[in-house]
């Protein structure tokens, strides 16, 4: 169905991947993050939270984001509805009939937001004549299991059905804290109920309703590499512990799964109702298909990962909490036939949607002896040593306390805390800031999509879409204190007046390189008091938040053209272009507008071509398809975390170029084999600046591969069934291997922006995952004609323990001099359990 209608997968010219229940079930998908075990051009991950911060992939390509006001280059569409954000999608599969990955921008049919490629995912539909009941129960370790039950019944025979399925899955996280927390666990529900009424042959209605719920601890990151300021003495010198909250870290603190952090909780729950309408009139069939969701995640967690009280996104105790809310309607109406030349096609879609967020930071007991370590006996004592020591420093700490907190330099150098004595004692401790962000948008579009008979071989596919995008973003702040924070920046605005003072009675060769120091004092020293999340907004003249309310509108022409040669009734290439189009935004986040800046982003637009080969050879029994692929990307949507803050920019230029190949082949009856691969070069080009005056996150990416982007994938499956003789049981086992080479895990992938001085900057520590190969394998004995079965499963038995983001950790030393610490999101270890199905 990946052209909206009902096609042989050899005939269709997409280059897409189809999934089968039984596929499903043999490989144990679970939900979309194990998909990569079937299709080698998906993966996808999560950081941070699942809600906001998962990123799917289609041949290296997605959106890098821990933002809601990103969309995902990657559409997901259940049962036709598009959902909006990855996190919505990532329910259980249950009761599932087929999933396509369809691989390449999919913008005419399927509308915005699918630049990369879609998922389209179809649950099983009412029966109108037979009764069925069926039930999985699952047990594996991790203390986990899972059970899904449903049932489908004719209410009035051939004409209104009714189908209902629940689920249930818990497990233990994998992800141990040294303070006894767990992170990466399950502990979900999920049910849907349907009703198909098919009143007359040319009409019928399908209506359907979910709901899910989860209550679950993601995500802490381990530490792969110290900071080495803790060697150095950093942080003990500023009070705390010699670690500063590090108990686990390195490739021990990886492979055995430990890391340092308080609970990390992140439930969710959403509902939604959809119904599609089909009604054969005139010389074709009207399709309507209309949807409702509304998706609520909350935040808890101590997201600093270390074991200090450094800050924490408390919950709504504190009169605020952090959650996210996003409401959506969507309209699609299609209406399409079939003549002796052309199969047409013309519609009408409509989305609105609302999004809440509301972020809530406060920081802890802990936090300006963190800032101490990292920033000032990290950087500006050895920087400064004794040249400023009679500066003196005029402070606003005075306005806010009353206080008279008139100082030098060198006495702010030789406290024990010099993060308070430069906001004049004033301790950060209790600051906070509650921030709530709205985004209220509408798309329309109108389409066709058309194949056109040129004649017994040939046809030729066109599609256009016209797409209209308007959003309303808005960022304003319920309540916020951050004293020390403002009588730093005052500080530090007598302290550079008075630097400038000084400098005069320098010598002149001399008076550059000391004003220049006073401000990298004054730099850190205001980035690392005034943590964004937790500031006070509008502070005059200040880099700090600015509240804003603006609105973003675009649109854009979305094209495609195929020619399809049918050279025999079993071999079938195509050629074809895509114009798509990735809808722009807001970036939903306290710094977007800091300084003045714009906190919108632009759209993404992408032109691909493809060549394609499908065939069926040695009597059906071998299946061979081949797509070849290049996709360039402009103003590609990146957001980086750069240790201090959340930043979304354009990349003016991405490409994706490669081979995919799939190979299916039944030698013999009940044995299977097929061998899937993907070569994908997603790069940033050398130029991909374009020559233009562009920050430096943009300079620091060109020439390097997209974040999560192996080069080669391959999945190798196998399948063997058969009877057990001398009885009516029959058994099957079967396995599959994923092959990835080595891959980026961060954005941030070098230290600093190449210059000509300096073309090679040093890379990031930790930032290269390496090759690996994951096995999963499950046998199974079934009776009475498949009405039960019995299964025995691992996945991932080799225990491959790898990684999917790497990060700055958050103010633990600067990842511009070397000094961070790095921090990793674990992919899942080794599972295994056993399966009973049983089907009445």
């Amino acid at each position: 169905t990946a052209t909206k209608r009902e096609q042989s997968l050899q005939d269709v010219p997409i280059a897409v991947t189809a999934l089968s229940a039984l596929q499903l079930e043999r490989a144990g998908v679970k939900d979309l993050r194990d998909l990569y075990t079937l299709a080698p051009s998906f993966n996808m991950n999560s950081s941070q939270t699942e809600s906001q911060g998962t990123t799917l992939r289609i041949r290296g390509v997605g959106t890098t984001g821990n933002n809601i006001g990103l969309e995902s280059a990657v559409g997901v569409f259940l049962d036709g509805v598009y959902l909006s954000r990855p996190g919505v999608a990532l329910g259980d599969l249950v009761d599932i009939e087929q999933i396509e990955v369809l691989r390449g921008p999919q913008g005419t049919l399927f509308g915005r937001n699918t630049s990369a490629g879609a998922l389209n995912i179809r649950t099983r539909k009412p029966d109108l004549q037979e009764t069925d009941y069926w039930g999985n129960f699952t047990i594996g370790n991790f203390s986990a299991y899972n059970v899904q039950l449903g049932l489908g019944a004719p209410l009035i025979e051939d004409e209104l059905g009714l189908r209902l399925s629940v689920a249930l899955r818990e497990q233990d996280g994998f992800l141990t804290s040294s303070t006894g927390a767990e992170s990466r666990n399950r502990d979900r529900i999920s049910a849907r109920a349907q009703l198909y009424w098919e009143p007359a042959e040319n009409l019928n209605l399908r209506l359907i309703a979910d709901y899910a719920d989860a209550d679950e601890r993601c995500c802490d990151a381990a530490v792969t590499f110290e900071s080495p300021l803790v060697a150095a003495g950093a942080f003990a010198a500023a009070g705390l512990a010699a670690n500063a909250g590090v108990t686990n870290s390195g490739r021990d603190a990886v492979e055995n799964r430990r890391s340092n952090a308080e609970q990390f909780e992140n439930p969710f729950d959403q509902w939604g109702v959809s119904a599609e309408l089909n009604w054969e009139v005139g010389p074709g069939q009207l399709v309507w298909i209309g949807s409702y969701r509304d998706f609520r995640a909350e935040s808890l967690q101590h997201s600093d990962f270390v074991e200090l009280d450094v800050w924490a996104v408390p919950g709504p105790d504190n009169g605020f909490g952090s959650y996210d809310d996003i409401q959506t309607m969507t309209h699609e109406l299609r209406y399409q036939g079939e003549s002796d030349r052309l199969d047409w096609m013309v519609g009408f879609y409509y989305a609105d949607e609302e999004i809440e967020e509301l972020g809530t930071l406060e920081l802890g007991a802990d936090y300006a002896a963190y800032i101490s370590g990292s920033a000032w006996y990290g950087a500006i004592i050895p920087a400064a040593g004794t040249n400023y020591d009679a500066v003196p420093i005029s402070t606003a700490a005075e306005l806010v306390t009353g206080a008279d907190p008139t100082t030098n330099f060198g006495e702010v150098r030789a406290a024990a805390n010099p993060a308070i004595a430069f906001a004049g004692g004033l301790d950060p401790d209790g600051s906070f800031a509650a921030n709530l962000y709205k985004q209220d948008s509408s798309s329309w579009s109108i389409f066709t999509h058309n194949t056109l008979r040129l004649s017994d071989q040939f046809n030729f596919v066109f599609g256009l879409r016209w797409i209209d995008e308007s959003k309303d973003g808005s960022f304003d702040q319920l309540a916020a204190n951050s004293t020390a924070c403002e009588a730093t920046l005052g500080n530090a605005a007598g302290f550079t007046e008075a630097v400038a003072m000084t400098a005069m009675s320098l010598p002149e060769e001399n008076q550059a390189a000391f004003i220049g120091g006073g401000a990298q004092i004054t730099g850190l020293a205001v980035a690392f008091m005034c943590f964004p999340f937790a500031v006070r907004a509008n502070i005059p003249g200040a880099p700090t938040p600015q509240t804003f309310a603006n609105t973003f509108e675009d649109d854009e022409l979305t094209w495609t053209g195929k020619l399809v040669w049918s050279a025999r009734d079993d071999l079938t290439l195509y050629t074809s272009y895509t114009h798509g189009f990735k809808a722009g935004g807001f970036n939903l986040d306290a710094t977007a507008a800091a300084a003045g800046a714009d906190p919108r982003f632009r759209s993404e637009l992408v032109d691909a071509w493809e060549f394609g080969l499908k065939s069926d050879l040695l009597d059906n029994t071998l299946r061979l398809n081949l797509a070849v692929f290049h996709q360039l990307m402009e103003d590609f949507q990146v957001l980086e975390f750069t240790g201090v803050q959340f930043v979304t920019f354009n990349v003016p230029e991405v490409e994706s170029s490669g081979v995919e190949v799939e190979l299916f082949y039944s030698p013999i009856e009940g044995l299977d084999l097929s061998l899937a691969g993907t070569y994908a070069d997603a790069n940033y080009p050398d130029d991909c600046n374009e020559g233009r005056a562009l920050p430096d996150p943009v300079a620091r990416l060109c020439g390097d591969h997209l974040t999560n982007a192996p080069e080669w994938v391959g999945v190798l499956g196998l399948s063997w069934e058969d009877d057990v003789p001398g009885t009516a049981l029959s058994y099957f086992l079967s396995g599959g291997l994923r092959y990835e080479s080595e891959r980026r895990t961060s954005t941030q992938w070098r230290v600093a922006t190449p210059t000509a001085a300096a073309p090679n900057p040093a890379l990031q520590v930790d930032d290269i995952q390496d090759s690996n190969a994951k096995l999963n394998l499950r046998v199974g004995l079934s009776g009475n004609e498949g009405l039960w079965s019995f299964e025995l499963w691992g996945d991932n038995v080799l225990d491959e323990q790898t990684r999917n983001v790497t990060f700055n950790l958050p103010l633990r030393g600067i990842g511009s001099i070397g000094t961070a610490g790095r921090g990793t999101f674990l992919e899942a270890p080794r599972t295994y359990g056993a399966t009973l199905r049983l089907r009445f």
